[in-house]
């Protein structure tokens, strides 16, 4: 009976409980921290495979490594297109141009050949590194965690472990040792191969590093006493990158986390090896000056990162676009940063539990998938997107930018039937550039999320041009103000010039059938898409032979050059014309040259003006040239050049509004949320319906009062009498 009378009470203190939490939804996912705390909660898909700014090359791992690394330079947040300011860096280095006899050559003098450049970088002072246990000393300055035992490591099981921490300031040599790492064959950084084709010595310094450096590998191996030509430290603060040639695009490189420091104390912490075996090292735990640090990293479950203790002063911007003050972007112009706290990421692989938490206010910003799309998004009576009324009374707010990437339809030109630099075939691929309706494909398989592409070069990069100046006028027309897909008429009377009318070849009679090299990506979309293309290229009566693969052999295939039409992108890599313009460089060419033209274009005409402009400043002379190599290229038509695609990204009203960055990665530090605003918006979203716990109350003492009444009858009553 006790047994009764306790189920009950504990029923009615849980109902009372519950109704209780008015200020906080019972539900929530991060109920550990603090919601009066500015910690920002967001989401990870894949788990990061290092953390090593020498190796890291994923947008999943840049998320981290980017908030904690800092190298030179950084892309300013607001300006576009694109801009680098120092970050570290006292100011932009500009560089100084040498012959081959070391004389010092001026920057306008064209006809002087340049051996080598020079880039002098001053590093600001005072900026300290993040509290860790590799720099921590006792009172007599030894390292205390340099030489570790068994004994030492018993209870270490996470670099939090560690009682003590230390920190110094960050110098020149820093930088020059992370320089030294990436040529370091045993880091075997993704980027060694090309920068030994840039900086000096780098390729002596990696075959020299590996005849020296013992096998195995025992221990630290101290990259300082080992010389590396192309850089040099001028003083505590200044360091000089040498760089063979001219190559202005090296500055972009300078704002990579490939390029930030380490310190030498890091690297010798973490090459014990009874640290490696417990998987401490700089794949998981980074050692940087920037805004944030890694708190909490369980690569299963979430990684944490709280603000770093010891970040120098930084500012939000003063200045930026024309519009960016009436969207509220300069609000916080001058302002110390960073302005959140602590940011939690949660493995989150399932896109519906992802979206559905977002939606009770658990995420604070979220991606749009395809399944989604709807009931996001709509577009208004003016024809531009918006989110739903649904979203819009949750004060959800929708930021869209265009990617500077481009995917397109590769075109093989060493192809016999539809390559080459005959007449006839150049307007064969423009009737397929018409027919191949870019629009439809954007409305279909991206819910409308990319802008048809006229050329290589993406909006945001220098020598874009919107408008009815930008336009391939080969596939498009501009009617009074807008842009116009010439009509399929237009092609059909193309493909018969080029002898295939109505998709036959005129000599023989055969139809042509054209094959397009695919991969399997597992997608639901991915029949009705090929359908989609067969269906394009039958308004001309071309028949297409859709060939799907595994990526291994779609890759031998491009590299053989055993393919017609393939599905191909690029993104940049810095915000440079030369990025995307080099894809259709000759001496380029995948099949000769195993380089990144795919479609191994060649043209005379704009290979040279390719050497001419790649090397030029910004401005009119530049776009001129650019102008003159976007017109060959849209005559010649090496590809159907397909679309840019565009970001959307969706966040709660407690969010402060942000411009999107495609290219910087280190923009956490530029967010500011409202967490009281959160709170209440959370626990309102998310009212707990408590009846069916009041409904399960009365059942169980309906149940029990008549079971109670007839043992206290049989316990209670007299005994009777015979």
């Amino acid at each position: 009976m006790a047994g009764s009378k306790n189920i009950l009470v504990y029923l009615m203190m849980l109902v009372c409980l519950l109704s209780a939490c008015k200020d906080k939804a019972i539900n929530d996912p991060h109920g550990r921290y603090n919601l009066q705390e500015k910690v920002f909660f967001s989401f990870f898909v894949e788990q990061p495979k290092t953390l090593d700014p020498a190796k890291s090359y994923g947008a999943d791992e840049n998320l981290f490594t980017a908030q904690i690394y800092e190298p030179p330079l950084q892309y300013h947040y607001l300006k576009r297109p694109y801009k680098l300011v120092p970050l570290t860096a006292a100011k932009l280095p500009e560089p100084k141009y040498y012959d081959a006899s070391d004389q010092l050559i001026s920057a306008d003098d064209l006809r002087a050949k340049v051996a080598y450049s020079v880039y002098t970088i001053s590093i600001k002072p005072g900026i300290f590194y993040q509290p860790h246990p590799a720099l921590a000393k006792d009172e007599q300055g030894n390292y205390l965690y340099h030489n570790l035992t068994k004994q030492n490591l018993l209870h270490i099981d996470t670099l939090a472990d560690f009682k003590k921490t230390g920190t110094r300031e960050l110098i020149a040599d820093d930088y020059i040792y992370e320089i030294k790492r990436l040529g370091s064959p045993s880091v075997q950084s993704p980027i060694a191969g090309f920068l030994s084709h840039y900086i000096l010595g780098l390729k002596a310094y990696s075959k020299a590093l590996s005849a020296s450096r013992p096998k195995p590998v025992k221990g630290f191996f101290d990259l300082r006493q080992h010389k590396l030509e192309g850089v040099k430290k001028l003083d505590k603060y200044t360091l000089q990158i040498s760089i063979k040639g001219k190559y202005p695009q090296f500055k972009f490189w300078l704002a990579m986390p490939f390029f930030a420091p380490i310190p030498w104390e890091a690297d010798k912490f973490y090459s014990q090896r009874g640290l490696q075996k417990k998987n401490i090292s700089f794949d998981w735990y980074p050692i940087g000056t920037g805004p944030y640090m890694i708190v909490e990293n369980n690569p299963n479950r979430q990684i944490v990162m709280a603000r770093n203790p010891n970040f120098h002063q930084e500012f939000y911007p003063s200045t930026g676009m024309p519009g960016d003050t009436a969207a509220g972007l300069l609000a916080d112009a001058n302002k110390p940063l960073p302005f959140v706290d602590r940011y939690v990421f949660s493995l989150d692989k399932e896109s519906i539990p992802r979206w559905s938490k977002f939606l009770q206010g658990y995420y604070d910003k979220s991606g749009i998938s395809s399944d989604s799309y709807d009931q996001a998004v709509q577009v208004d009576a003016d024809g531009n997107l918006d989110v739903t009324p649904e979203f819009k009374a949750k004060g959800i707010r929708l930021t869209t930018s265009i990617e500077p990437s481009i995917f397109y339809l590769g075109i093989n030109m060493l192809d016999p039937t539809i390559g080459g630099s005959s007449d006839s075939a150049r307007k064969l691929r423009r009737a397929i550039s018409i027919a191949l309706d870019i629009e439809e494909y954007i409305s279909i398989f991206l819910n409308g999320r990319g802008l048809s592409a006229q050329g290589p070069i993406p909006p945001g990069i220098f020598g874009f041009e919107a408008g009815a100046k930008g336009i391939n006028p080969y596939v498009y027309q501009w009617q009074k103000d807008h842009i116009k897909r010439r009509s399929l008429q237009e092609a059909k009377q193309l493909l018969a010039q080029a002898g295939y009318p109505n998709g036959r070849n005129a000599k023989t009679g055969k139809p042509l059938i054209i094959s397009y090299e695919a991969t399997s990506t597992g997608s639901p979309d991915e029949r009705a898409m090929y359908d989609w293309m067969r269906k394009q290229l039958a308004k001309l009566g071309i028949q297409l032979n859709v060939r799907v693969t595994n990526y291994n052999r779609f890759q031998e295939k491009l590299r053989s050059g055993n393919a017609q039409l393939f599905f191909w992108g690029w993104s940049a890599d810095y915000p440079d014309p030369e990025n995307f313009l080099f894809l259709l460089y000759g001496p380029n060419g995948k099949v000769k040259h195993g380089g990144e033209n795919a479609s191994n274009y060649s043209n005379p005409v704009y290979d040279q003006l390719f050497l001419k402009m790649k090397n030029m400043p910004d401005g009119e002379a530049r776009q001129k040239i650019i102008d003159e190599m976007l017109a060959i290229v849209r005559k010649d038509a090496p590809w159907v050049w397909g679309f840019h695609p565009k970001t959307f990204v969706l966040s709660h009203q407690w969010n402060r509004v942000t411009k999107a960055h495609s290219l910087a990665n280190n923009t956490l530090k530029y967010n500011k949320i409202d967490p009281n605003r959160r709170r209440q918006l959370q626990a309102q979203w998310n009212k707990p319906t408590f009846w069916p716990l009041w409904l399960l109350l009365i059942i169980i003492v309906a149940v029990l009062i008549p079971v109670i009444m007839r043992y206290r009858k049989k316990h209670h009553s007299p005994p009777e009498k015979y």
